[in-house]
Parts: C-alpha cells; sequence; structure tokens
C-alpha cells in the first residue's frame, strides 16, 4: 500500500478545505519542530478534523500514519518521540472574540498520544479543537503539498502565510513574533537581522513560491535604521494547477482509482490514465478486464485495453498475444520501479535538509569565537581550492561539502543526526 494510496483511505471528508477567510484571528504555533514533526501535526489534524469538536479522542493507525508523514512505517521510536514533541509544544490565540472582547489562550497541541495495539489514539484540548476546527481562526494545510517541503522553515513559513491567503497579507509581525514562529528565537545568531535574512527568511519564501499553491514577497518596517517587523503579501500562485497534480481534484477519491489500485496498479500510473482517458473509459476498460477470462495480470491487461481502446462488442476477439501482455507488464513494473527510485530520491532530499537543519541548529549554539575557531578547523582539513572556495562562499550551508560538513559535526556532537538513522 503507497502512502499516497493510504492517505484517502483513512482521512475521508477532510482533505480539501477552504483557505480562511477575512478577519483571520492570530493563532501561533510554536516553530520549534522539526519539518517531519509539523507534517506529523498536519496530519493527525486533519484525520481529527471532521469530528474535532464533537469527538473527545480521535484515532489513526499507526504505521498508516508514519507512512503517510514519511517515516518508515516500522520506525515507531521515532513516532514516539514526535508525538511528545507536539504534547510539549504550545498553541498560544490573542484575538477578538464576536462581542469585540479580547481573547488570549494557551494550549499544547496535543492534550495527550498514545500508541496501543498497531493504533495511535490522541486528543486536543476542547478549546484548542474548537480554535482550530473554525476556518475563520485557522486553515488545514493541504498534505498534498505539504510533502513538497524539505525544511521545517520553509513549512513553517507556509502555514503561517497560508491562513491569511484572502486578505492578501499576513499583517505586521514583530521580528521576535517571527522568529518565534520559525523556532529561532533564543539564538543569538538570529538575532541579527542579516543572519535571520540570509538564513531563516530567504531561503524560506524561496521554498514556498517554488512549492507550493501561494506566493509570498516580505516587507520590512524600521525603527530608526534597524529593522523591527515584517509582513508578507501573499497572493495564488498563477501555477496553482501544477501543484493540485498531488490529488488531481480528488481523484484518489473516486471509486475507479481505488480499483485500479486493487488491481496492483501504482497511484502515479492510476492518477494518470484517470486524467488522460477520463473516469467513465477507465471504469469500461476496467468493466471490461474483469469479464475476461484467464487473465494473469490484470493491470497489465488493462494498460492494453486503454491503449488499444478493447471494448465489449469485441467478444470473438481473442485476448492479447502473450508478447503483447509481456510488453504492458514491462511497461508498468518500469513505472513501478520509476515510482519507487522517486520516492527514494525523495527520502533522501528530505534526509540531507534535515542534516542542514540540524547544522545550523549546531552552529547557531556556538558563540562567535567558537564559531570562527569550528570554521578554521574544517577548512584545514579541505584539500581541494574548489571545496574550500564553495565553503567559503556557502559556510555550513555547502551543497559541495555535505558530506565533509555533516560528518565534521557528527564528530564534534556525537548522535546529532541519530534522530535520522532509521529513517
Amino acid at each position: 500500500m503507497t502512502s499516497a494510496q493510504i492517505d484517502m483511505d483513512q482521512l475521508t471528508g477532510a482533505l480539501r478545505r477552504e483557505t480562511v477567510k477575512k478577519n483571520v484571528a492570530a493563532i501561533h504555533i510554536s516553530g520549534k519542530l522539526s519539518l517531519l514533526q509539523r507534517k506529523l501535526s498536519n496530519v493527525l489534524l486533519l484525520n481529527a478534523y471532521d469530528a474535532l469538536t464533537t469527538a473527545q479522542t480521535h484515532t489513526i493507525d499507526a504505521r498508516t500514519l508514519a507512512t503517510m508523514v514519511g517515516y518508515n512505517s516500522n520506525d515507531m521510536d521515532t513516532l514516539r518521540a514526535s508525538l511528545r514533541a507536539l504534547a510539549e509544544t504550545v498553541a498560544e490565540w490573542d484575538m477578538l472574540d464576536e462581542e469585540g472582547r479580547q481573547e488570549w489562550g494557551v494550549s499544547s497541541l496535543l492534550s495527550f498520544a498514545k500508541l496501543k495495539s498497531g493504533v495511535c489514539e490522541y486528543a486536543y484540548s476542547p478549546a484548542l479543537a474548537q480554535k482550530l476546527h473554525d476556518p475563520k481562526i485557522y486553515a488545514l494545510i493541504n498534505v498534498h503539498i505539504q510533502r513538497n517541503f524539505t525544511s521545517g522553515h520553509g513549512l513553517a513559513l507556509y502555514e503561517n502565510c497560508y491562513r491569511f491567503v484572502r486578505t492578501g497579507s499576513t499583517g505586521w509581525w514583530s521580528l521576535e513574533i517571527f522568529r518565534k514562529l520559525m523556532g529561532v528565537d533564543g539564538s543569538n545568531y538570529y538575532e541579527s537581522f542579516k543572519h535571520l535574512n540570509a538564513k531563516i527568511i530567504k531561503p524560506a519564501v524561496a521554498e514556498v513560491n517554488r512549492n507550493s499553491d501561494i506566493e509570498i514577497t516580505p516587507e520590512f518596517k524600521k525603527k530608526g535604521r534597524a529593522v523591527a517587523d515584517i509582513r508578507f503579501l501573499i497572493k495564488e500562485n498563477p501555477q496553482l494547477a501544477m501543484f493540485q497534480i498531488g490529488d488531481d481534484e480528488g481523484i484518489r477519491n473516486l471509486d475507479v482509482y481505488k480499483k485500479l489500485i486493487d488491481q496492483g496498479v501504482s497511484d502515479r500510473l492510476a492518477r494518470q490514465w484517470i486524467s488522460e482517458h477520463g473516469e467513465d473509459y477507465v471504469a469500461q476498460k476496467l468493466d471490461y478486464v474483469r469479464r475476461q477470462p484467464d487473465v494473469k495480470s490484470a493491470a497489465g491487461y488493462l494498460n492494453a485495453a486503454l491503449k488499444d481502446d478493447f471494448s465489449m462488442k469485441e467478444v470473438k476477439v481473442k485476448p492479447p498475444s502473450p508478447e503483447a501482455m509481456q510488453r504492458a507488464q514491462e511497461r508498468l513494473d518500469q513505472e513501478r520501479k520509476a515510482d519507487a527510485e522517486l520516492d527514494m530520491r525523495l527520502a533522501e532530499r528530505a534526509r540531507r535538509a534535515r542534516k542542514f537543519e540540524i547544522v545550523s541548529n549546531l552552529v547557531s549554539r556556538r558563540n562567535p569565537t567558537q564559531r570562527d575557531a569550528d570554521k578554521r578547523l574544517f577548512l584545514a582539513g579541505l584539500e581541494d581550492d574548489l571545496e574550500r572556495m564553495e565553503f567559503r562562499t556557502h559556510g555550513w550551508q555547502s551543497a559541495l561539502n555535505a558530506n565533509a560538513i555533516f560528518a565534521f559535526w557528527a564528530e564534534m556532537n556525537p548522535g546529532a543526526f541519530d534522530e535520522l538513522e532509521d529513517s
């Protein structure tokens, strides 16, 4: 079962919601979550949404949850650690109620979570559940879009901008609030706006504009000579259609899609066939294949039926030759192999991005003297002039020196990358 297949089976009825309306209230969730923890939070909310204010607890299959978020489905240790992080994360709101009275509140993001007999059970506090369920206050994040993100800062910025898409602007945030949203408050390094802009704002804005259904533009307000406030202008991405490929306007909700998956067709190929041929045409060919005797590979036969337009009227026509079936099966196998290779590349890309994120956090904890010493020590270990020049230009985010950087910080901080060992 693929993670894409799991999405629709587990999260019926809540996969697409309208973006928030005007008069959006402020509800801030601590940014100190890893990329996978933030994705986990969104999937849990999506799973619970329809019964958010009517059920006290919610459940989802633990392996399904791990697979959807991007964990190894057998990695329950990482899942437990992430659930613990969500229970320790604070959600805070400060808004006007319907009668214009000020309301401030705070709650843990999850009031509890437990894993038992392969099932994850969890709950939200009643006050937070009410806020999260109100589309004027909080917007659900499309889990298909969030898969595109490879950094926690990028996804955090997307979440905090997406809910304002209808108003066109986030409104002004103090840099103090913005650092909290990005999870870098308390870091002396990011107290400098120069560092904050170069390492957090610019990369996160670029990732949102490249990977999501909105485009954002930062604006700054100064007090004296120093930048004090930031806001983001927001508009829908003109290439929105390309970001809806993940769900293809609800294709995964169609009965014909589920039947294709049951026949062993890959998620990507199933969506391609339905998009290319239409729901009715594919359903007809599925019915045709179902009626044929002695079909050894339903998926391969279906591929040929779609390509050559087999018809129920052709009752006297013999099934495709073994050679044609073999070719169809080979094409199907190639598609499955391509799917698997793409999944591996995306997983490695996410793993690499998480390592750079960990390195950035480790560097931020060092004082200026230590950081200078770290750079000199690392440079001394580089023998190639191009590698040294690349490091001087890009520092600890140098892609060319990625493996050397990870090895350096693993030696400096044993266990720094342990969370990624089994992922």
